[in-house]
């Protein structure tokens, strides 16, 4: 890692054939993004702080100091403050970073997002593997709304890959992610339940030519809340045999 970073002269380390130069470097005039910077080892972290301080550092082997100028953006998924106290991360390193800080809600907290991420991956491993995998169908859908993706986006991620892998329709449906059981069975059993009312709803209003007094008495509910459920589930005349 540390070569990576910094890069290395001729015969720093076995190995070491010839001179390479490190991510600080190629971060010259543009961004050095620290992932999971959180993780750092403590040695590092006094390394990285220097050349945030001085905008210098030197190759592994070599002594020339080399100038960069460069913008740092870092991400952790850890608590760093809960770090600080246990010894595991470094406060002036800390400090020197948190210039500017953003949060970045888990996706259990923005399920909203997931359809367009879903929708997105989808697309990416379709072409990835040649598979003309055109839609992800709504009760499969449903199941990834419902999921609380403690790994965030990478999890949903590897979820769109693993699903377009094992597909051999044009649609992910729910026998996709049954890999998802915990969440499958309650969503699969939610789905049926729901086109068993739509199905009696529809029934109701054919049987009294749609007039919407008549049904809601024969339903037992109120005008307003068949209103609501016709709006709900897009239900019109030339529909009701679907």
């Amino acid at each position: 890692m540390e070569s990576e970073l910094f890069g290395h002269e001729r015969g720093a380390f076995t190995g070491a054939h010839r001179a390479k130069k490190g991510r600080l470097d190629l971060a010259h005039h543009g961004t050095l993004f620290l992932d999971e910077v959180g993780t750092v080892p403590l040695k590092m972290q006094v390394d990285l702080l220097r050349v945030l301080e001085t905008k210098e550092f030197h190759r592994l082997g070599g002594t020339a100091e080399i100038e960069v100028d460069f913008r740092t953006i870092a991400a952790t998924n850890r608590d760093l403050h809960q770090a600080i106290e246990k010894g595991e991360f470094r406060q002036d390193f800390f400090y020197r970073l948190n210039v500017i800080s953003l949060h970045i809600p888990p996706l259990r907290e923005r399920r909203n997002d997931i359809p367009l991420l879903a929708e997105h991956f989808l697309d990416r491993y379709s072409r990835e593997t040649n598979k003309d995998i055109d839609t992800i169908n709504k009760a499969a859908m449903a199941i990834l709304k419902q999921s609380d993706w403690p790994g965030n986006v990478r999890e949903l991620e590897n979820a769109i890959e693993r699903a377009v892998v094992i597909c051999k329709k044009r649609r992910l449906g729910l026998e996709e992610f049954s890999f998802l059981a915990p969440h499958l069975s309650a969503a699969a059993e939610t789905h049926s339940l729901e086109k068993t009312q739509v199905a009696h709803l529809v029934k109701v209003l054919k049987d009294f030519d749609w007039n919407i007094t008549k049904a809601a008495q024969a339903l037992e509910i109120n005008r307003v809340t068949l209103h609501k459920k016709i709006k709900r589930y897009d239900l019109r005349p030339d529909r009701a045999s679907s």
